[in-house]
């Protein structure tokens, strides 16, 4: 089978884990021993990446420089784009077979300047805070945040992602049977100008729903979703909280989830299944061969028209 993997950038580094280059190297081989494992299975896989605790670093040390010398967003994300997938390419050549052929694609993706979404920024970046903290830094830099479980984290605008530019260059790589790896950070977003071409925009774009649109375009058999938890909740957090183990994508609504986590995510899910008939599968990235087998995480589908949880069964 062909798989879209988009690796979360939770899952690359993890909530309250020190944001340094050692410790991220150190999550990268984990995911690059998972993805491998997948090769071995005889699966094609093209990768998307998620950058959101690692372009608010970036974001955070250029801050720390002059102020004329503030890059925005898109260049910003533009740098967390290659320096995740040098380091993801590194560690896949080094679980593959001697002899695997990738490449790193920095990849733009075209939003709409006039998207609602910059009116009300979801996406989160960046290490957690307390509250006072969150507070603070929001007097102080013009942030905006918002809670993020029992912390709190920058938010900055998602738009939708509406077009991968390059997608030539990703279909003859994938056709060509080469690792290709790109749309990190789900791209970096651009508009085209009213004269023609393309500018950047200060937006960081969602890698789920930026993976959804490439699936669709490369035709995959699957979008594989890896993140930090183990499926999909239903009353995630709560003492009635249980995992989602199949959903039909008619039962199934992203409104029921967070929208700066696995809102996204499920929405991502549905446009895929729906537009392919594809399933996908969303869940830990150490159960990756699992979740393809269909034995681990969240599976969504065109077929069945009910939620069936580990606990219980809700019907349409």
């Amino acid at each position: 089978m062909h798989l879209v993997v988009a690796l979360g950038g939770n899952a690359l580094l993890k909530r309250g884990e020190p944001m340094t280059a050692e410790t991220q190297r150190g999550n990268v081989i984990k995911a690059a021993t998972a993805l491998a494992t997948l090769v071995a299975d005889g699966h094609q896989i093209t990768i998307t990446h998620g950058n959101g605790p690692q372009v608010g670093l970036i974001a955070l040390q250029a801050a720390a420089g002059p102020a004329d010398g503030a890059y925005p967003l898109d260049i910003l994300g533009a740098e967390s784009e290659g320096m995740i997938g040098y380091l993801l390419e590194q560690e896949l050549r080094n679980a593959l077979p001697a002899g695997a052929d990738l490449a790193t694609l920095l990849t733009q993706v075209r939003v709409d300047p006039a998207d609602p979404a910059f009116l009300r920024p979801t996406k989160p970046i960046g290490p957690v805070y307390d509250e006072p903290t969150a507070r603070r830094l929001e007097a102080e830099r013009g942030w905006q945040c918002a809670r993020d479980g029992d912390k709190w984290r920058r938010v900055v605008a998602s738009p939708e992602p509406l077009e991968i530019l390059g997608l030539k260059a990703i279909t003859t790589l994938a056709a060509a049977d080469v690792m290709v790896i790109c749309a990190g950070g789900g791209g970096v977003p651009v508009a085209a100008r009213p004269g023609g071409g393309f500018i950047g925009v200060e937006a960081v774009i969602d890698k789920d729903r930026a993976s959804a649109l490439l699936a669709q375009a490369l035709k995959a058999d699957m979008l594989l979703l890896l993140t930090d938890v183990d499926g999909v909740y239903l009353d995630f957090g709560t003492p009635s909280a249980r995992r989602i183990l199949r959903a039909g994508t008619a039962i199934l609504s992203p409104n029921s989830f967070a929208a700066g986590s696995m809102g996204p995510k499920v929405q991502a899910a549905l446009r895929f299944t729906q537009a392919t008939g594809g399933r996908t599968m969303i869940g830990r990235l150490e159960d990756a061969r699992a979740l393809v087998s269909g034995t681990a995480g969240t599976s969504i589908e065109t077929g069945p028209a009910a939620i069936i949880t580990a606990a219980i069964k809700l019907r349409a």
